[in-house]
């Protein structure tokens, strides 16, 4: 999950994007071999104290892991099922701890600096003819909208709650389709109100 841009300023809003997407990055690799419950615990104690460093208004984003709590729990019931209650703790843990992470990055960073951290990456793609600053956009544009989409979910799902009293479930699945599209369709709208994605290196 990755999170909607925090308007009150921070420490971390301070820190370069680039450094940032860096850490981030560097973290995911260290962690990808580590399958020990202590260190993975101690990291997602590390990252909800970075929240609280951040103030209540980054603490209130953790709710919009909500719609993943029925994912986390089928990931426990699988690895209770093959005898490894264990890895399957390790693995909730790495999951919540990453995604926090990144929800960290991107609410603290503007949608401008992600594109101008992650456009020296995309700059070989000029010799083929395609704009790094297009690609630039896009990459920061979806990494943007994940965590619009989970509210949009929440949103869905307690609408279904007001109603019936209980979780939405699959049946959410084709009224979220819809806003997704929706969503979508506005954001290219007003894409092309402003002139449309960037055709060139911005100078």
């Amino acid at each position: 999950m990755i999170s909607l841009y925090l308007a009150q300023r921070t420490w971390l809003h301070a820190v370069p994007a680039g450094w940032k997407l860096l850490a981030l990055a560097l973290i995911s690799l260290a962690l990808a071999p580590l399958d020990s419950l202590p260190v993975m615990s101690g990291l997602l104690v590390a990252v909800l104290a970075l929240y609280v460093s951040l103030g209540k208004a980054a603490l209130a984003q953790i709710a919009l892991l909500r719609p993943l709590w029925p994912l986390f729990l089928i990931l426990l019931a699988f690895h209770w099922w093959n005898g490894d209650v264990l890895a399957g703790l390790v693995v909730l843990a790495r999951i919540l701890a990453m995604v926090l992470l990144a929800n960290a990055v991107t609410m603290t960073t503007r949608m401008d600096a992600m594109m101008d951290a992650v456009e020296p990456l995309l700059r070989p793609l000029g010799w083929f003819g395609v704009a790094p600053r297009a690609v630039a956009l896009a990459v920061a544009m979806m990494i943007r909208l994940i965590p619009l989409l989970f509210a949009l979910w929440e949103g869905l799902n307690e609408s279904w709650r007001a109603r019936t009293g209980k979780r939405g479930g699959w049946r959410l699945l084709a009224p979220f389709c819809i806003q997704t599209v929706r969503l979508s369709h506005h954001t290219a709208e007003a894409l092309a109100a402003r002139g449309g994605a960037p055709r060139h290196n911005r100078r």
